[in-house]
């Protein structure tokens, strides 16, 4: 056996407390993240309806912006001042655009503190990954991930009952109001525990050191982009000159930043060796494919169920939880099986052929179809998804060096941020334009403009007469059908990018820049953290 065998058969080191209470922190940044992020669709109708607003797609649209076009700034913060000070400014961010929103008193004001939310909570998901990514190697992540994913679960699974439970009962705003204490207790465990090494250099060299031209493309780009696509098929014609200019000037103005980063960025954000290598090129493809559909199904399962079923915000969200339910085992099976086995190649492919064969089924269910249906076949797309979350990580990191880490995490959370906003928008323009068409014209004369026709709809549903009930019933069924088959055609994009992907190994070597690492006490015989000067 050679030194490299028995090296890599060995055990990794005992965690002792400190880092324990690090990744508890970063278990509870990331359940505030995930609970705002699952709850707020099964509560959008009722926000929608009290605050007399139109632009339901910039809710969730908002919130995505901020958070993906910040993104790659976040890894450059965590890089150039330190963990400690990122994470605490994206708490910070977290907890203004929370309070803002549940003090809102118009959709605009809704809209402006989500992104200010947004802009926290992306960044929340940044740099958890990093400081993990810090301390444990990639070949014993998975269990590691399987944890965080399985927090996520949990928020996920409850999020959509508290959301729907409190806009029931006129409280939505307590939805937002809820994350003050929680993101109190993490900002306290951050303080006291998260005390990973701080760059020396003063503060005028670690401006200098950020890619200020490079944010300056992506912020600009991906806000247009953005732009296009919550107004296209909604508010304008794809084919107008308000959709088509701003997606035009976004996706070249992405092009540039790209070739900006890889031939004159001195520091860049994206560093061009990210994209040299098709596992990682696959991987980045996989995590933006899979946002895509797991954004549409978090926004436009609720509205099938409050639309179709006549289910209020809280039902909707007790008939998701097997969806939710289903993932949370999953992501922590997937991750374990990553450490154990050290291959992920396998676990995607299953994952992506699962998902795809769960959402062709799921797409043939109406307004009409049994509950046991449109319950059930959500379980088996959850199960490809739980996979997912859990092991696309793995094929974009495990071919770089572990210097890398922190700018192709943030490039990783940039693609599923930006993924999401893709997903959300792709579902309104199906829907809305599928509506436009199906819905009776008797229900069609009580909406002003194109804009109403979901969200704003749903709750005038309960009210109507059943003949009519009955069609309005059957046409949002048939237009939300369309939604999922048009997800099955991009889970088969995800599922051909997959098959780039080469057999590297899974590397276990962490950032000694970034690490602790443990001694012996000579007083107590007991272990102590000791961190990397």
């Amino acid at each position: 056996m050679t030194a490299q065998e028995a090296a890599d058969e060995s055990p990794p080191p005992k965690k002792g407390f400190t880092f324990w209470m690090i990744f508890l922190s970063i278990c509870l940044a990331m359940f505030l993240s995930a609970l705002e992020f699952s709850g707020i669709a099964t509560a959008l109708p009722t926000i929608i309806d009290e605050l007399h607003g139109d632009e339901f797609v910039w809710v969730g649209a908002a919130y995505a912006l901020a958070s993906t076009a910040f993104l790659p700034l976040s890894g450059g913060l965590a890089e150039i001042f330190g963990r400690r000070l990122a994470m605490l400014f994206a708490l910070g961010c977290f907890i203004i655009g929370s309070a803002l929103c549940g003090a809102a008193q118009s959709m605009s004001w809704l809209v402006a503190a989500r992104t200010i939310q947004g802009l926290g909570g992306g960044a929340i998901q940044s740099i958890s990954s990093i400081i993990v990514s810090d301390l444990v190697s990639l070949r014993e992540r998975g269990v590691y991930n399987g944890l965080i994913g399985l927090t996520w679960a949990v928020a996920s699974a409850i999020g959509p009952a508290v959301g729907g439970g409190l806009a029931a009962h006129g409280q939505w705003r307590w939805f937002f109001y809820l994350n003050l204490p929680m993101c109190g207790v993490t900002v306290i465990m951050v303080t006291v525990f998260l005390k990973l090494p701080v760059p020396p250099g003063t503060l005028r060299s670690k401006i200098g050191r950020m890619d200020w031209i490079g944010n300056i493309l992506v912020i600009s780009s991906t806000t247009a982009v953005v732009i296009a696509l919550t107004w296209g098929g909604v508010q304008y014609p794809w084919k107008s000159a308000h959709v088509l200019i701003p997606l035009v000037a976004g996706l070249c103005g992405l092009a540039g930043f790209f070739a900006y980063e890889a031939s004159y960025a001195r520091h860049p954000i994206v560093p061009v060796s990210l994209l040299q290598n098709r596992t990682s090129v696959s991987g980045y493809i996989q995590t933006f494919i899979c946002q895509v559909v797991s954004l549409a199904v978090t926004y436009y399962i609720p509205t099938y169920f409050q639309s179709c079923k006549d289910a209020s915000p809280i039902r909707s969200a007790v008939d998701m939880l097997g969806l939710s339910a289903s993932i949370g085992p999953i992501v922590v099976a997937a991750g374990v099986s990553v450490s154990v086995l050290k291959v992920y190649r396998p676990q995607l492919w299953i994952a992506w052929s699962i998902w795809m064969i769960g959402m062709g089924f799921f797409s043939r269910v109406g307004a009409d179809s049994s509950m046991a249906q449109a319950i059930g076949w959500p379980i088996l797309m959850g199960a490809g998804a739980g996979i997912l979350f859990a092991v696309t990580y793995f094929p974009v990191l495990s071919p770089l060096p572990v210097s890398q880490n922190a700018p192709a995490l943030a490039f990783f959370a940039f693609c599923r941020s930006f993924a999401g906003v893709w997903g959300i928008s792709i579902g309104a323009s199906v829907l809305q334009n599928e509506l436009s068409h199906r819905l009776p014209s008797e229900f069609l004369s009580q909406f002003g403009s194109a804009a109403d026709l979901s969200y704003a709809a749903i709750p005038a549903i309960r009210s109507l007469p059943p003949g009519l009930k009955d069609d309005v019933r059957r046409a949002f069924g048939e237009s939300i059908a369309v939604i999922w088959k048009v997800m099955v055609g991009v889970l088969g994009i995800g599922f051909l990018s997959s098959l780039l992907m080469q057999d590297v190994p899974l590397h276990e070597q962490v950032d000694k820049k970034w690490g602790i690492e443990q001694r012996q006490s000579d007083i107590t015989g007991g272990e102590m953290d000791v961190f990397k000067r």
